[in-house]
């Protein structure tokens, strides 16, 4: 069966970041363990019930999408045995399908963010301005529809409650240099044209997905964090997928679409999320999880 874990708890090593749903500790030799809980956040906020397996889920199919792609963008796995890095006395199994030691590199300051179809966000801003970051589209465009090609729409990377903000790529240049800014770009759209010819031949449509990205001592680039999940990124069912609407997924837009309902200021805290709602999300990872890797969790 799944592990549920809203919070770890690792003594004798170092917490480095509790974030939205990743617990980051500090290792010897610059390595990090980084820990995928079955916190759920929805508009920038932590709800407080978890998912159960839902971490499993997150770090499976990362670490599916991080070996399939590893030949266009190197990441930050670094496949050391957690029982070499676990405190004595703690239940490997709680963390085996959740935990993984990796590169400790330092961020690039941006939410890398590529968008094949107008959804979302990028739908919100083509409406009131007929662009998207800076980059002027086709007109006539309706929600949900393919874009003539995927584009490299960046954030500002905001605190646990804040929420990201569309920028320009401009604005990436600005705050990285032009040679990174290019490079994120670049992986950004590569990664994302791959995967998404990938999940097409599996039924799936990947709208849109978002990318971490750090570099190491020598400046050198790799996709970090967690990748193409149903956290950071919207898959679509591509026999359901119509234009015009907002399509069903097999991602938290199952939780939004709920939350949408409540008449909540999407402000900690974060509403209670009833069973039937948990237990759809849960079932929701579990079938992105198969249909695109393979997996089951048992």
């Amino acid at each position: 069966m799944p592990t549920t874990l809203l919070q770890s708890n690792l003594p004798g090593l170092e917490l480095i970041h509790r974030g939205k749903v990743r617990d980051v500790y500090a290792l010897p030799g610059n390595r990090l363990l980084i820990v995928a809980t079955d916190r759920l956040s929805a508009f920038d906020v932590v709800l407080p019930d978890p998912i159960p397996g839902k971490g499993e889920m997150l770090a499976q199919i990362s670490n599916f999408w991080f070996g399939k792609t590893a030949h266009i963008v190197p990441n930050h796995l670094l496949h050391t045995p957690l029982e070499e890095v676990l405190p004595k006395g703690t239940d490997v199994a709680l963390y085996s399908k959740r935990a993984v030691v990796t590169k400790h590199l330092k961020p690039v300051p941006v939410e890398a963010i590529a968008r094949g179809y107008l959804i979302g966000s990028g739908w919100k801003d083509y409406q009131a301005t007929g662009s998207l970051c800076g980059i002027k589209l086709p007109a006539g465009l309706r929600q949900a529809e393919q874009l003539p090609e995927p584009i490299f729409t960046p954030s500002t990377k905001a605190a646990v409650g804040d929420h990201d903000e569309n920028v320009s790529f401009d604005a990436v240049v600005a705050a990285v240099g032009k040679d990174l800014a290019e490079q994120v770009r670049d992986a950004t759209l590569a990664i994302y044209k791959w995967a998404a010819a990938y999940a097409a031949e599996r039924g799936i449509i990947i709208a849109d997905t978002k990318f971490e990205f750090g570099t190491d001592e020598h400046g050198k680039l790799y996709v970090m964090d967690e990748m193409l999940t149903p956290d950071s990124s919207r898959f679509w069912p591509a026999d359901e997928y119509k234009v015009g609407i907002s399509p069903p997924s097999y991602d938290k837009q199952f939780v939004r679409d709920y939350l949408e309902t409540l008449g909540w200021n999407k402000k900690a805290p974060g509403p209670k999320v009833p069973a039937e709602v948990i237990a759809g999300t849960s079932a929701k990872y579990a079938e992105a999880l198969h249909r695109l890797a393979g997996i089951t969790l048992d």
